[in-house]
């Protein structure tokens, strides 16, 4: 028991340490990721003469707006997922307090379906149509991500032994 609820506490403590990460990285290296923006919203780089140009967006405003919400959303998801690290690991030897903490770690999992899912996979690989560019397609990476956000979340969500008894 002891063991699976530690494995637990470090999975989620591992997914606020990555949405941290990535947030600390699009913030410290702006212009890298920025650029991905850019393409993506411009629709520069999907199939000549697509029928779908009119949802391209050109202006460097809301480029920049729409990079700082998801980075704002990265950090936060980071933030929720390391509180709910914290909650797990101070209740670990609670059956009812560690089974309460759960919450926010679901709460942690939605922010990442929000932003890698909703906001990648959604509106970016639909919306955007980046499924359509060879170089600024983020949708396998985005995949990845929300995959092990889900993993981790389900994972973490299931009862111990003692939660059923």
């Amino acid at each position: 028991m002891a063991l699976l609820r530690l494995s637990k506490i470090v999975m989620v403590a591992g997914l606020a340490a990555y949405a941290l990460l990535v947030a600390f990285g699009n913030i410290t290296d702006y212009g890298s990721n920025f650029a991905f923006i850019q393409h993506v919203m411009s629709m520069d780089t999907t199939f000549p003469g697509n029928r779908l140009m009119y949802r391209a967006i050109t202006s460097p405003l809301l480029h920049h707006l729409a990079y700082c919400a998801i980075i704002a959303g990265e950090a936060l998801t980071g933030i929720v997922l390391a509180i709910a690290a914290w909650r797990l690991w101070s209740a670990r030897n609670d059956t009812g307090r560690f089974a309460a903490a759960k919450g926010i770690v679901a709460l942690g999992g939605a922010l990442a379906f929000l932003i890698w899912f909703v906001g990648f996979l959604v509106v970016a690989g639909e919306w955007f149509a980046m499924w359509q560019s060879s170089t600024w397609n983020g949708q396998e990476s985005a995949f990845r991500f929300v995959a092990s956000f889900l993993l981790v979340t389900v994972f973490v969500m299931i009862p111990e032994r003692a939660e059923r008894d």
